[in-house]
């Protein structure tokens, strides 16, 4: 199909790509319509595909699906998990709609449902998985694109390409190919420069390994934020530290502003005599300063009156014990 031009030939980068990701490795048993598509046979059983065979149908498949004119009209669905996300993202790069996973019967066929479709053109990934519709297409007159192993069946099958749709990385291949083959043709990309997305985006991907990495990822980025925390409050620490040094240092250059002599016993402690015995004796506070009021004589030998005591411990007498 590719009519001799240059420009449409089987690239050497593309058969290497092909060949890394065993796109041209098929399986023991061949089905007799598939006959054709088969190069060889290696001599443990497995037959091996003809890869220039393999781009001429691609490139056919990719020129109907540039033909119709609403992307949304073509329908790409996989039930199988390996092709999946590449239908995913081949309908993202192509505007295509998508049906990835559990093919509901009468999606085709049966009007009253909410998922009821007419699409013009529909491409699915493996003709023996996805039997239920390409059996619904067959009644609607939809024509059909599979991806077809050496010993898939061609029943209802418009255009074949031959290539190992088993494996996870041959089929998210095949999917990149024809997302980019169909963009060349859109003129979306150029031919000139290699496209921009790489064919590990369109590749199978175990969730247990995915979510292995999400928690390695959350772990490492939550040291990362730990170690940046612990760092601040270091840094905190040791300036809040710095200036208790320079706030302790400067309040003890500064003079107290409190008086020097103090006489515990002048009036304060009258004052404070006064209201306790106004206290003790159960009448109420007036407006008259307990300056006023005279302080009852102490009795002698008592010494509740602690204000009263002398200041300068040395001007005690000599003989004097405190017991008595």
């Amino acid at each position: 199909m590719s009519g001799g031009l240059d420009v449409l030939r089987l690239t050497a980068d593309d058969v290497s790509k092909m060949l890394a990701a065993a796109a041209h490795l098929g399986t023991t048993n061949v089905d007799f319509q598939m006959e054709q598509y088969v190069f060889r046979r290696r001599n443990d059983g497995v037959h091996i595909i003809d890869l220039r065979k393999t781009w001429e149908k691609l490139l056919i498949a990719a020129r109907i699906i540039a033909a119709i004119e609403n992307p949304a009209d073509v329908c790409v669905l996989s039930a199988r998990p390996y092709g999946q996300r590449a239908v995913l993202k081949f309908a993202k790069f192509t505007g295509a709609s998508p049906i990835a996973g559990r093919f509901t019967p009468g999606t085709f066929t049966n009007q009253i449902q909410k998922a009821f479709r007419e699409p013009r053109l529909l491409i699915v990934t493996d003709p023996r998985v996805d039997h239920q519709p390409i059996t619904e297409a067959s009644y609607v007159n939809i024509p059909v694109i599979a991806f077809c192993n050496t010993d898939s069946p061609l029943r209802y099958i418009d255009i074949g390409i031959p290539c190992n749709n088993k494996g996870a990385h041959a089929i998210g291949l095949m999917w990149w190919l024809l997302a980019r083959e169909v963009l060349r043709l859109r003129g979306t990309i150029s031919r000139d420069t290699d496209w921009e997305h790489m064919p590990d985006l369109f590749f199978y991907r175990d969730p247990e390994e995915v979510e292995k990495e999400e928690q390695a990822q959350g772990k490492a980025d939550d040291a990362g934020v730990a170690g940046g925390d612990w760092g601040g409050a270091a840094a905190t620490t040791d300036s809040a530290a710095n200036n208790n040094n320079q706030t302790d240092w400067s309040s003890a250059e500064q003079p107290s502003q409190a008086p020097a002599n103090d006489d515990w016993s002048g009036s304060p402690a009258k004052d404070a005599n006064a209201d306790w015995g106004a206290a003790s004796g159960g009448t109420a506070a007036t407006t008259t300063p307990a300056a006023a009021v005279p302080a009852p004589a102490p009795a002698a030998g008592a010494k509740s009156n602690w204000g009263n005591e002398p200041s300068d411990w040395g001007s005690q007498e000599p003989g004097g014990e405190w017991g008595s």
